[in-house]
């Protein structure tokens, strides 16, 4: 034996009216007013791609933040530790060698046939050395951030 519902006991409801909705029954022939609100939507149905949209846009927020206080902290410790690692370019002299004289202090030049010019070498002011332009003479190599040079052009 099958229960059924009548109609008239049936109530709809949908999330997107403020009232309920009354089937339609035969037995009664009422007609209703309609409300005089209009339907309302939710405001906390999240679907799947607002919840990503908002995690991103916390978590760019966090990295953009983060990222420049990381970097601040390890300037400082950076700062705090000596540095004695020699420099690369002149293993730690803090002088190269002259690249248009090759260190003689003297330029050659052919001038055709066995005719030869030789003149000293105005890169290097005939020194053979040219001091060195990553160290600054100091024979040591600088940290990352200290070998640029901010410039304010205002």
């Amino acid at each position: 034996m099958m229960i059924t519902p009548s109609l008239s006991l049936l109530h709809l409801h949908s999330s997107f009216l403020c009232c309920t909705i009354k089937p339609f029954s035969s037995s009664k022939t009422i007609i209703q007013p309609k409300p005089a609100s209009y339907p309302r939507i939710r405001a906390l149905d999240l679907d799947q791609n607002t919840v990503v949209a908002i995690t991103v846009g916390v978590v760019s927020v966090a990295v953009g933040i983060g990222v420049p206080v990381f970097y601040e902290t390890q300037i400082d410790n950076a700062s705090k530790r000596d540095n004695t690692q020699p420099c690369f370019p002149c293993n730690g002299s803090g002088a190269q060698k002259c690249r248009f004289c090759l260190g003689t202090g003297n330029v050659t030049v052919e001038l055709g046939g066995e005719e030869r010019e030789v003149s000293r070498c105005i890169n290097c002011d005939a020194a053979g050395s040219l001091t060195c332009t990553t160290c600054q003479g100091s024979g040591i190599q600088p940290r990352y951030l200290d070998r640029r040079e901010f410039k304010d052009d205002d």
